[in-house]
């Protein structure tokens, strides 16, 4: 096994796009790592520079790791290699999160957890959407008025974003919503008081979510504003442009599909909770 320096991680992440879209959310974080976003993790590949499985974990170097819920993400394309890198190179002890995970792996999670002795559960399936190009964008007016309150969020916004986030509400989720804050793109709408009443974040994986409108503004059609503003900035700093999405959640799945996102209907990806009967709550902070 190897742990991938910096001038690695460029390539790794070229082998990567060669199999997007399954591949997108490590891909997005070694995307945004890349290009000088911060991060608490560190990767690990079977070989190299061919590897079949690379694996993303919580850097013990790193002092900001214990400010946020243990994270672990992978890529596969052998299940063999995957089970012995789950075996000897994650602390199945403490509190953590395997997240977007091809849910065709699952049966590989739980053995492997099971052989450690430890609590686990699948509690969220998502369908993969991803915008190909902005052209696939539906043309949409913006007035000048909605134009001029189109803006960032910043760090004083950062308590009413986590408490209306279904995964925050607490410390933890107020943490990762600052980090989300100060580092990656956020597009919000103020209203006359220059206060945000939607708003649409980028998680550290790059991927387009935390998507939300005010009840008292909705009806409006600020979501759709506020993704295709985050597509088309995106687009043009050359970041992926993609998204999760619950799988019940078909109000949010059929808006993307409206707004241009295309989808691998064959592809499901899953998050899985470990020794989740030391944390209080479903998170999913990775």
């Amino acid at each position: 096994m190897k742990v991938l320096s910096t001038g690695e991680l460029h390539v790794a992440e070229g082998v990567l796009k060669k199999y997007l879209p399954r591949s997108y959310k490590v891909y997005g974080f070694l995307h945004g790592i890349n290009r000088k976003k911060p991060s608490t993790l560190e990767f690990v590949v079977d070989s190299w520079p061919d590897f079949k499985v690379i694996l993303c974990r919580p850097d013990p170097k790193n002092k900001r790791v214990q400010d946020f819920v243990k994270k672990v993400s992978f890529y596969s394309t052998d299940e063999d290699v995957l089970k012995k890198m789950l075996r000897e190179e994650i602390d199945w002890s403490p509190f953590f999160l395997i997240g977007g995970s091809d849910i065709s792996h699952e049966p590989t999670i739980k053995e492997v957890a099971l052989e450690n002795n430890v609590s686990q559960k699948s509690y969220i399936w998502v369908r993969l959407l991803y915008l190909p190009d902005t052209s696939y964008l539906p043309t949409s007016d913006v007035d000048s008025e909605l134009e001029s309150r189109i803006s960032s969020l910043n760090l004083s916004h950062a308590d009413t974003v986590n408490k209306t986030w279904k995964f925050g509400g607490d410390e933890r989720g107020y943490r990762n919503i600052k980090n989300l804050i100060s580092n990656f793109l956020s597009i919000c709408i103020m209203d006359v008081r220059g206060k945000p009443v939607a708003w649409i974040l980028m998680y550290d994986f790059c991927a387009v979510g935390l998507l939300y409108t005010l009840p008292e503004h909705r009806g409006k059609g600020y979501a759709k504003v506020l993704i295709s503003t985050m597509a088309k900035k995106l687009h043009a700093d050359g970041f992926p442009v993609y998204c999760f999405i619950e799988e019940e959640n078909m109000v949010s799945y059929k808006l993307f599909k409206n707004m241009g996102f295309v989808e691998d209907s064959s592809y499901r990806a899953v998050w899985f909770q470990f020794n989740f009967s030391s944390f209080e709550k479903d998170a999913w902070y990775n």
